[in-house]
């Protein structure tokens, strides 16, 4: 009896091994991906094999098997993702609490939101749906909506996706919960975005839309009497050669923008998600200025958008003069210096005031990388050379002669290095 036990047992034991073999080859034979195809390696247990995502994600969007899914959950590099079929519309749902993505372009910090759910319809190669974003402990009324459709090709799948209008606090309490700002500020406005998702490569592009952005109540009318740490102040007005060359190296919208510069910013994330490329930045003066005094520099997406609240009131508050004044009195020049005044003394033993052409517009192309230009500067004899070119060409508010007086001028410039203070 007990002989005919164990051969019963062993052969049942035979059978399941031989069914999950006969499983994984089935489906590591329906799901291996053609030459060219989009690839990913996925792993079940001890075994792991290359499959095509566009046959993956056909054969999970398919009506005869997208309701086997329902209370199933993935591991993704997004987050957990789980899987419910509604049988009366035909649709999958797809949620993910919570669900982040790396975004090298906005920071070194993932871009996170608390809860996202997704509806998925596929006709053809055709992928439509809706979406919302919410944060966990939300009502109804605070989270995001939109729609999205996707086109499913051999070698990518491209996303196009439109995020109803809603106001940026809204905005504001999903993306970024935890931020203490949201205790205080009142955020006026609207945004709706537009993007551009293509995948694998993770490449994107974003229309934002925004509308009548304000912000009160974090107290950034406290500065119109700030004083700075860095020395004197070099008081100087709007049209001197530093101001108009400081403008024309960081911010030439200065003087129009309210606080942002959407083109700027726009054009800071397509360039940085290229991959070679030297990062580009998209902070206006007034951005920058917040970053000095209040939010700090590190590269994460909640200190920009702390920024930008920041950013926001102080035009609101302070002006475009002080707001200007407050930089140069400030923005850091390297060799641990901050502030014009304490630069032009220490590396032209004038005052700020008194600078001559090239000289403001050499310690305007310094603003970029003041550390590094420094260092440039002591090694080599002189900085870049195209750069301060740039720069000279992009001072506004001079006339023909004076530009090209300042080219010559910046051409010809020969500065002595100054030695490192000990």
């Amino acid at each position: 009896m007990k002989k005919t036990l164990r051969f019963v047992l062993f052969g049942l034991l035979a059978l399941v091994l031989t069914a999950l073999v006969a499983i994984f080859l089935i489906a590591k034979i329906a799901l291996a991906p053609a030459a060219g195809e989009w690839s990913t390696t996925v792993k079940a247990g001890p075994l792991s094999f290359e499959i095509g995502v566009p046959t993956a994600v056909r054969l999970a969007t398919s009506s005869w098997f997208a309701p086997r899914l329902d209370g199933h959950a993935l591991d993704t590099r997004f987050g957990t993702v789980h899987f419910t079929w509604d049988e009366k519309t035909g649709q999958q749902q797809m949620r993910c609490a919570p669900c982040s993505a790396d975004v090298p372009a906005l920071g070194t910090q993932p871009i996170k939101v608390e809860r996202l759910v997704a509806t998925v319809r596929r006709d053809g190669n055709t992928l439509a749906g809706t979406f919302e974003a919410t944060p966990q402990a939300a009502d109804s009324n605070a989270l995001l909506q939109g729609i999205w459709t996707g086109r499913l090709a051999p070698k990518n799948l491209q996303l196009d996706v439109r995020v109803q209008d809603a106001p940026i606090a809204r905005w504001y309490a999903v993306l970024v919960p935890a931020l203490p700002e949201l205790q205080r500020a009142r955020i006026g406005g609207t945004l709706a975005l537009q993007a551009q998702l293509l995948l694998p490569d993770a490449t994107f592009a974003v229309q934002p839309t925004i509308g009548q952005f304000t912000v009160e109540g974090l107290g950034t009318e406290a500065m119109l009497g700030a004083r700075t740490s860095c020395g004197p102040s070099a008081k100087l007005a709007n049209d001197s050669w530093l101001a108009r060359a400081v403008i024309a190296a960081e911010d030439q919208r200065f003087f129009s923008h309210a606080g942002y510069d959407l083109t700027e910013i726009l054009a800071s994330i397509d360039h940085n998600q290229k991959p070679g490329q030297t990062r580009r930045g998209g902070s206006t003066l007034t951005q920058q200025l917040a970053k000095l005094l209040v939010t700090g520099s590190d590269r994460t997406a909640e200190r920009k958008l702390r920024e930008l609240l920041y950013a926001v009131e102080m035009e609101q508050t302070l002006g475009k003069a002080r707001i200007l004044q407050l930089y140069l009195d400030n923005a850091p020049w390297g060799g641990n210096l901050c502030g014009g005044e304490a630069a032009a003394r220490r590396y032209f033993k004038r005052s700020a005031r008194t600078l001559e052409p090239a000289q403001a517009v050499w310690l305007a192309a310094m603003l970029h990388k003041p550390q590094a230009v420094l260092e440039q500067w002591r090694r080599d004899g002189h900085i870049d050379a195209e750069r301060t070119k740039w720069v000279a060409e992009s001072v506004r508010g001079i006339s023909r002669n004076q530009r090209e007086a300042l080219l010559k001028s910046v051409a010809a410039a020969k500065y002595a290095p100054p030695e490192a203070v000990q």
